[in-house]
């Protein structure tokens, strides 16, 4: 197994900073920065946690990749509507046999980085994590936490990166299957960070206690599962039940794409909503709900449809 030492985090969000926070108890971590990189050179990154509230201080935590250098792992957190921007950030960070894993949500992302770093080792990891950014350098992890991960490409990596999350004291899962472990976390995302929108801003919390948002929930979630299946990814319909076991069990939560919306930010249309269809349209899927979804967030956010 290769080893790791250095680890680069692109994109410091709350999803980067937690992860990045965790794997620098141990590691040598390096973060990419831009809102919180004063903040977080001042006074470290405080991260309030239901496993355990801790301060990394130092940060090593810098406006440029070139500032980096060339590192073992890099770890993209970054939102999907900034991806074109990774052909231009990520070269600095590279060396031989330097593995990407994107911790990004959506379809699409593992074989944007193969067509833009061919010879790289390229993992996907998803993450079930109820987790938001207070001020600057203060992220708050509220339930959960859980990644699973697979890799796209069979280089005998995988197991390497697995164990410095679980040695972070991290739950992380190796998944055969990554498409599969993509559309798992669909049948979450597509629902909550959907509704949450098209109801008019209100929280998962809320999605639940309305009896008609509920069943649209309960819907969509059989409809991400028939597509799955379509694609060869069978997945169990009581998954979309534990789902929403779990989701009430985290209270009056905001999806991260509501957080987005609501500060005026960029939605993740495409890699959400606007991808899952395209493949159900390519297989002759008939999914009512996830296709009147889409058109409701694009409308909006003021996306253009594909």
């Amino acid at each position: 197994m290769p080893e790791i030492n250095t680890i680069a985090v692109i994109g410091s969000g709350s999803v980067g900073s937690y992860y990045g926070a965790r794997l620098a108890l141990k590691h040598q971590v390096s973060f990419l920065m831009r809102r919180d990189l004063e903040a977080v050179r001042e006074n470290g990154l405080i991260i309030h946690s239901v496993d355990g509230d801790f301060h990394l201080d130092p940060v090593r935590a810098f406006r440029s990749t070139d500032e980096i250098g060339p590192v073992d792992l890099v770890i993209i957190a970054l939102k999907t509507t900034a991806n074109a921007i990774l052909p231009e950030i990520i070269p600095p960070l590279l060396k031989q046999g330097t593995i990407l894993l994107t911790l990004q949500n959506g379809l699409g992302n593992e074989d944007l980085l193969h067509r833009s770093f061919p010879g790289h080792p390229i993992l996907g990891g998803l993450c079930f994590v109820c987790i938001n950014r207070g001020e600057p350098g203060v992220i708050h992890h509220l339930a959960h936490g859980r990644v699973e991960m697979g890799e796209l490409t069979d280089t005998a990596t995988i197991q390497s990166v697995a164990s410095l999350f679980t040695d972070a004291g991290l739950d992380c899962r190796i998944l055969p299957d990554l498409g599969l472990a993509r559309w798992r976390k669909l049948i979450w995302n597509v629902p909550f960070n959907g509704l949450s929108i098209a109801g008019g801003g209100i929280d998962t919390q809320q999605i639940l206690a309305n009896p008609a948002l509920l069943d649209r929930t309960r819907a969509l979630m059989h409809e991400i599962i028939a597509v799955a299946a379509a694609l060869g990814h069978g997945i169990d319909p009581a998954f979309a039940e534990s789902n929403i076991k779990g989701t009430l069990e985290m209270g009056a939560y905001q999806p991260s794409s509501l957080v987005d919306f609501l500060a005026g930010n960029a939605v993740e249309v495409e890699a959400i909503w606007g991808e899952p269809l395209r493949q159900a349209k390519a297989h002759g899927i008939v999914t009512p709900e996830l296709e009147k979804l889409y058109f409701e967030i694009c409308g909006a956010t003021g996306n253009r449809p594909d």
